[in-house]
């Protein structure tokens, strides 16, 4: 068998099959588990050949997929996964830089965090864990007035926060501050 026709067999497997179990879940199973009955050990008129090693690395690369894995974490955040308020009807936000220059006033809903409405509005603030308070990316400043009204951090927050460059008496995760009306 050439090197092409292998390579025709190869593409045209057909892609691993993704179901989900449950929200949080992930199973990946392939489509058509492959067994290999060929000996490890090649004779030595297989063992140059290139139809030979194209078809141990097919086979390899098949077999990497016949194995099932099961992948947990919670939901990913995605750019656009936040409905935006009509105009005039939700709470208004000010993003300021490190100096204290207005970047941006958006305006947002009643329980949109803080990562979330950034991430919507194209503003630069990280988050790599997507909020699941696993890094202090989000760290964001809020102004005397705005902090009181919150209700104070939970130790996994503190926990992170901890860690958090430039750590102020108002500092906050912006993935764990949910916007009220007594913030507007």
């Amino acid at each position: 068998m050439s090197a092409r026709t292998l390579l025709g067999k190869f593409a045209a497997h057909p892609p691993a099959r993704i179901t989900s179990g449950q929200r949080t879940s992930l199973r990946i199973a392939p489509a058509r588990p492959q067994r290999c009955y060929a000996s490890h050990a090649p004779s030595s008129s297989l063992s140059n050949s290139y139809s030979y090693s194209y078809s141990r690395r097919a086979w390899l690369a098949r077999t990497a997929l016949s194995r099932t894995r099961d992948f947990h974490s919670s939901p990913a955040s995605c750019h656009g996964d936040i409905t935006r308020p009509a105009p005039g009807t939700g709470i208004k936000v000010h993003f300021k830089d490190s100096k204290g220059n207005l970047l941006k006033t958006v305006e947002a809903n009643e329980g949109d965090d803080i990562l979330s409405i950034a991430h919507e509005h194209d503003i630069d603030l990280e988050g790599a864990c997507e909020g699941s308070v696993a890094c202090s990316t989000c760290h964001v400043i809020l102004d005397p007035e705005s902090y009181e009204k919150l209700p104070e951090p939970e130790d996994d927050e503190n926990d992170m926060l901890d860690m958090a460059f430039g750590l102020t008496d108002t500092s906050r995760l912006g993935c764990q501050v949910h916007l009220t009306r007594e913030l507007d």
